[in-house]
């Protein structure tokens, strides 16, 4: 194990302090199996991801004895983003240039004018053509 030497980068987000504990008790982000040395639960590690409209768009909460995946944060975020800017949707395991999915409430007719580089439908046993995926 390496030694740990803090960078001191400097944070260029902004930070909420919640020494009363407010903002985790509102959000549902306190650990029910954790405490800190006073006998207080421990806050979880949870990831609010908030959208332009204020409204949040993403949640991860995870035990406050588990760190987060930022690969997986980074590859959420992604695929907000994709998703709002393109109107699509992404698929399990999907990754950055993977296909994505058409919504079914674009029509065919609509599906080839918005993605004129053209879309795969994937055969599915009711037949009906609305699994289709194409690449952004």
């Amino acid at each position: 194990m390496t030694d740990f030497k803090p960078t001191g980068s400097k944070v260029t987000y902004p930070i909420a302090a919640d020494p009363k504990r407010e903002i985790i008790s509102q959000l549902n982000m306190v650990d029910p199996d954790e405490k800190d040395s006073s006998g207080n639960n421990l806050p979880s590690r949870a990831l609010h991801i908030v959208g332009p409209d204020k409204k949040i768009r993403l949640s991860f909460l995870y035990p406050a004895t588990t760190g987060r995946n930022m690969d997986e944060v980074m590859r959420a975020l992604e695929s907000l983003q994709q998703a709002a800017k393109h109107k699509i949707a992404t698929p399990v395991n999907w990754k950055s240039g993977d296909p994505v999915l058409i919504p079914p409430s674009l029509s065919n007719e609509q599906a080839k004018q918005t993605f004129p580089q053209g879309f795969q439908t994937c055969a599915v046993p009711s037949k009906k053509e609305y699994l289709r995926f194409t690449h952004i």
